[in-house]
């Protein structure tokens, strides 16, 4: 297998991303990846940030670019956790995007960054990381309507996409 051979095997797993970093960790240098960008192998999303360019799309793409964008340990959290699950109707114009540290890049408008130094409340969903379900219910109990979220707490929980664990943790939180 050639260099490009592992980095499409390695995008491919990643909704179609390859990071700077994780192609150094493959033996593939900076230079290379600008060669393949020239090419037209590969497009550059953001700032270390490339995808394959035969990558077909899925409706998780926004979702993953966004964590991979912040970089590092970094979860999808509130109501992009929400919308990424098709839940609550809610559609934010900006992904919260949740860190232990600070964030120095400048980063696309679309991302807000959210300071969360507790990973008791990550998750993953489809490989990307996100907070868990439950406790998005839970801090939106104050700023999404009862009633939508009551209907999405039983999609959810409809759907398999919430633990015995969690349920019960919800039912303390709401009249279900």
């Amino acid at each position: 297998m050639t260099q490009y051979d592992d980095i499409c095997e390695e995008a491919i797993a990643n909704y179609g991303l390859i990071s700077t970093d994780r192609a150094a960790e493959l033996g593939v240098h900076r230079k290379e990846l600008y060669d393949w960008v020239k090419l037209g192998r590969l497009e550059k999303c953001a700032r270390g940030l490339f995808r394959i360019a035969h990558y077909l799309p899925t409706e998780y793409d926004h979702y993953a670019m966004a964590v991979a964008i912040v970089g590092g340990e970094a979860w999808l959290w509130g109501d992009a956790v929400l919308a990424m699950h098709n839940l609550a109707l809610v559609n934010p114009m900006r992904y919260k995007v949740a860190v232990k540290r600070n964030v120095r890049k400048a980063l696309p408008e679309w991302i807000e960054i959210v300071h969360r130094f507790n990973e008791a409340d990550a998750s993953e969903f489809n490989g990307i990381p996100c907070q868990n379900l439950a406790s998005v219910f839970i801090d939106s109990k104050n700023t999404l309507m009862m009633d939508r979220l009551l209907q999405a707490i039983k999609e959810a929980s409809n759907r398999g996409l919430i633990n015995v664990t969690d349920m019960e943790r919800l039912r303390k939180e709401f009249p279900l």
